[in-house]
């Protein structure tokens, strides 16, 4: 059975930092380019950033570079976003996504709150 379990997220003051993780289970980790979405109220989900099956690559969204960075763990099967200088705008639900191919897993999601 497929499981995308995301944690870590919670209420944080502007400036502030904060680290959800996503722990994987049910596949093949390393075979999977691993990705953080994110959903605000009203909006549609984006893509935060991805890194690759290996790790030796990354990217993310404009409005992220240099705040936000995404790693992984595939000993642990386990994917990271460290996530520094918080602004309110950066309130969303967090999903964790896997895919491989035409294989393609979402997480349930984990709420960051960014407000003072």
């Amino acid at each position: 059975q497929v499981q995308l379990v995301e944690s870590g997220g919670g209420l944080v003051q502007p400036g502030g930092s904060l680290r959800v993780s996503c722990a994987a289970s049910g596949f093949t980790f390393s075979n999977y380019i691993m990705s953080w979405y994110r959903q605000a109220p009203g909006k549609e989900r984006e893509l935060v950033a991805y890194i690759t099956s290996t790790g030796r690559s990354t990217n993310y969204a404009d409005s992220m570079k240099g705040r936000f960075t995404i790693s992984r763990d595939n000993a642990k099967n386990t994917v990271y976003l460290q996530m520094n200088s918080l602004k309110p705008e950066d309130t969303a639900v967090y999903y964790c996504n896997a895919r491989s191919g035409s294989y393609n897993y979402w997480g349930q999601g984990t709420q960051v709150t960014v407000s003072s």
